[in-house]
């Protein structure tokens, strides 16, 4: 009997900081995604490929959800929500040390809403031997709650006692049954929990083609890399006002020349970026060289451009 490829994608939601990059670098084995203490991190869609014998799943990292402030706010969400349209399996996550919030419950009405769809859209073959669909033929929806190395038992427990519930309110509130949901508590810093996820969604996974070559861990092209590893570093040094009015872009590629141009949105914090005596752009380049293949040489330029996060032709311009 020939055993059939199964592959697919998958979407990981949440809100801002909740750790969803740090998920599916553990997942995928390897840094594909940047990761910072600081919210909305992570500005677009991000493809990390995980290769199994048998099956390749492509999970998406998306931008936190969140009540957005400015237009790139805006086309985050939009980038989020979209990244449930046209996947196998959705994981929605909260996490452990906090109540579930507005945030959560924007995550979770969307995530539901959206496997309801699915559901809607299989009704016609309710098979239960149907990769991703539970006993009844129906879509399931993954719940994760990440950091449970922070709390106790109890509180884990606690926290997917109101997870359900509030699971359960959306569907009164849209007047149809809950969705089925599988609920993981993990931790994806330390690892406690992934596997089990990660058996879970493979599987779900249809059957169907290898969408990335078997050795290949992310479709991110080398200079979106590069730009985001330069924004990561300077996340970890800047002041808190600042790390949503930096954006970063390669604008020159001659190898092992490459030229980052750092924006910023006023006079003020181009200095703070620079450091004194030049003193933040040098730690932030030599972090990232470490990170590059031997050679590289990375130039880093700051640029005010006023106003950016605001402004379309701006966010057009780069890229989001």
């Amino acid at each position: 009997m020939t055993v059939q490829f199964r592959s697919g994608f998958a979407a990981v939601v949440g809100r801002p900081n909740v750790g969803k990059s740090t998920l599916i670098n553990r997942i995928v084995g390897t840094k594909v995604t940047i990761t910072s203490p600081r919210p909305n991190t992570t500005r677009s869609q991000v493809r990390g490929v995980l290769n199994r014998p048998g099956a390749q799943v492509v999970f998406v990292d998306t931008p936190g959800l969140h009540k957005p402030r400015t237009a790139l706010g805006e086309r985050m969400n939009d980038s989020a929500s979209s990244s449930m349209d046209d996947v196998d399996v959705v994981i929605a996550m909260v996490e452990a040390t906090g109540a579930i919030g507005p945030g959560d419950r924007m995550v979770l009405t969307q995530a539901s809403r959206r496997v309801r769809s699915l559901a809607r859209t299989a009704g016609r073959e309710r098979d239960p031997g149907v990769p991703g669909r539970d006993v009844q033929g129906q879509p399931t929806l993954l719940v994760v709650v990440n950091k449970i190395d922070r709390v106790d038992g109890n509180g884990v427990l606690t926290h997917l006692t109101a997870v359900s519930e509030v699971i359960d309110s959306l569907a009164e509130q849209d007047g149809s049954s809950p969705v089925p949901v599988e609920y993981f508590p993990i931790s994806a810093a330390v690892g406690d929990g992934v596997d089990a996820l990660v058996d879970a969604v493979l599987a779900r996974m249809p059957e169907g083609p290898r969408y990335y070559p078997e050795g290949m861990v992310t479709d991110v092209a080398e200079a979106f890399w590069v730009a985001d590893l330069v924004r990561e570093q300077l996340l970890l040094r800047v002041e808190d006002e600042l790390p949503h009015s930096i954006a970063c872009r390669v604008t020159e590629w001659e190898w092992p020349r490459v030229r980052c141009e750092i924006l910023v949105e006023r006079d003020s914090q181009k200095g703070i970026v620079i450091g004194k005596g030049g003193s933040t752009l040098k730690e932030v380049g030599m972090a990232v060289r470490e990170q590059m293949p031997p050679g590289a040489y990375v130039e880093l330029f700051v640029r005010v451009e006023k106003r950016w996060q605001h402004r379309e032709d701006a966010l057009d311009r780069l890229g989001f």
